[in-house]
């Protein structure tokens, strides 16, 4: 996983078909917490979880999708966002590996120049690499189960999570060319959100620590939420939209918001039928968090 800010910043898939058969199912009574789990339960359940994190790509189609990027900046730390610019670039996923392409620029054709070199915060790796990583026996991560929660009508459990800096695979970059780019590692920690009934991701927070404070990065955090998506005839949990802020020196706050839209299946001649004119955001209701009713 690698975040990165230049000058001014830096199912088990599930079974496809479980997948669909479980989406339509009593969402009437999703907003009911029921009891927390067990110790045990807990236990079990992070099993199940890490096999599904350690395993998610194998299980995804090869595809191609929109991500559209709006980049925000605030000089104040009041989240007086102001919109720079909005990039487009088309995503394929193929043989599990994430390929971008850029589109445009504030709606403006863009040729031969690659995403990861654009000016700005960037970050990539939305399809599976945070999941593997938090899960990966190797980060020694330790998890807490919090709460329940509702995402998406659904009932989810919220486990906290810690990895360990020297366990680490999380990196910060800074810089605006190659030869200069300042790069560390860093610990981190946050949330992951699981559906009740699937025992998939449907969310990860993620937030650096153990930043040096020579550093030009001050904090980085990131929201990253996954929901159904069809490809062809199946149906998956793929990322929806991902929310990437960070402080850099001089009182600097960059925020990424990228959605992925448009799935399709991948072949050598797929394209995205796209105009060039921006999507319109998501609704807020796609990702907003709410609390459930707690039993009687």
């Amino acid at each position: 996983m690698c975040l990165s800010g230049p000058a001014t910043a830096g199912p088990n898939n599930g079974d496809a078909a479980a997948v669909q058969a479980a989406r339509p199912a009593a969402r009437q009574s999703l907003l009911v917490a029921p009891a927390p789990p067990s110790p045990k339960e807990q236990a079990t359940l992070i099993d199940h979880v890490r096999e599904y994190a350690l395993n998610y790509t194998r299980r995804l189609p090869d595809f191609i999708c929109l991500e559209q990027n709006r980049r925000y900046a605030d000089t104040t730390g009041m989240e007086a966002w102001r919109l720079v610019d909005v990039l487009t670039a088309r995503l394929s996923f193929f043989n599990r590996q994430e390929e971008y392409r850029l589109i445009s620029q504030n709606g403006r054709a863009v040729k031969d120049q690659s995403y990861i070199s654009m000016d700005g915060a960037v970050s990539t790796g939305d399809f599976g690499s945070s999941m593997y990583e938090i899960f990966d026996p190797a980060s020694h991560a330790t998890f807490v189960w919090k709460r329940w929660t509702t995402l998406r009508g659904r009932l989810a459990h919220v486990f906290s999570y810690r990895i360990p800096l020297e366990f680490s695979k999380y990196t910060l970059e800074w810089g605006e060319r190659e030869s200069d780019v300042q790069r560390i590692k860093v610990g981190y920690r946050g949330s992951i959100f699981v559906d009740k009934d699937l025992n998939t991701i449907v969310r990860i927070d993620q937030e650096a620590v153990n930043i040096p404070p020579s550093f030009p990065i001050k904090q980085a955090q990131e929201t990253l939420d996954y929901d159904f998506t069809k490809i062809g005839d199946g149906e998956f949990f793929l990322p929806l939209v991902a929310t990437l802020e960070m402080h850099s020196r001089g009182d600097m706050w960059t925020k990424n918001v990228k959605e992925f839209r448009l799935y399709q299946k991948f072949s050598a001649d797929a394209v995205i039928k796209f105009d060039g004119q921006e999507l319109p955001p998501l609704p807020d209701d796609k990702t907003r968090e709410q609390a459930p009713r707690k039993s009687k």
